[in-house]
């Protein structure tokens, strides 16, 4: 690898073990092996580089989560898979999802960082909705993916903050699933 990948690898491992806001560039510089001058070189920044190594942590997240989804594309036992997928990896130490947590909060004092983020939005919610419909990323439209992708989007932003604020009390996928049915079921009523 070269000093970019290098400093990208580094970087991911910073943000997991550090969080966005604790990783200096010396830091990153340690773990990557490289110097603070190939930063700049080829980032620009340490934070435009944070940027790409948590958009980077996020896109390998979301090829676990397509493991092991059972279930009719569509269906409530697909959707409950999906989430359960993503519940357990909340659980983990070192969750990826947690560090999200901690890069919304920012997003006032980084507006490049912030800018950079929003724009993959719309790519979390077309992987998401892939996820629930075994269609592929690339035959999702762009209105599905900023109606039903940004759909799913809310809902994972509001899990991660519950589970980030107490794992005890968030939902898991059961909860998640059986608030959907409810769902359904009453705008079926009407």
């Amino acid at each position: 690898m070269g000093h970019r990948e290098d400093l990208l690898e580094g970087a991911k491992r910073c943000l997991l073990q550090k969080g966005f806001l604790r990783t200096t560039a010396r830091d990153v510089v340690k773990e990557s092996g490289t110097n603070l001058a190939s930063i700049g070189y080829h980032y620009g920044s340490k934070d435009a580089l944070l940027a790409q190594a948590y958009l980077a942590l996020v896109e390998e997240m979301s090829f676990e989560g397509e493991a092991g989804v059972g279930g009719a594309p569509g269906s409530l036992e697909r959707f409950r898979a999906v989430w359960s997928n993503i519940v357990d990896s909340m659980r983990r130490p070192g969750s990826l999802w947690r560090l999200s947590m901690e890069i919304v909060t920012m997003g006032d004092q980084l507006p490049e960082v912030r800018d950079q983020l929003s724009r993959a939005q719309r790519e979390g919610g077309r992987g998401l909705v892939s996820l629930m419909t075994s269609v592929p990323e690339e035959e999702i439209s762009d209105e599905t993916a900023d109606t039903l992708g940004r759909f799913y989007m809310t809902l994972m932003s509001g899990l991660i903050s519950q589970w980030t604020f107490d794992p005890k009390t968030a939902p898991d996928a059961e909860t998640l699933t059986e608030g959907l049915r409810q769902i359904v079921e009453g705008l079926t009523e009407n």
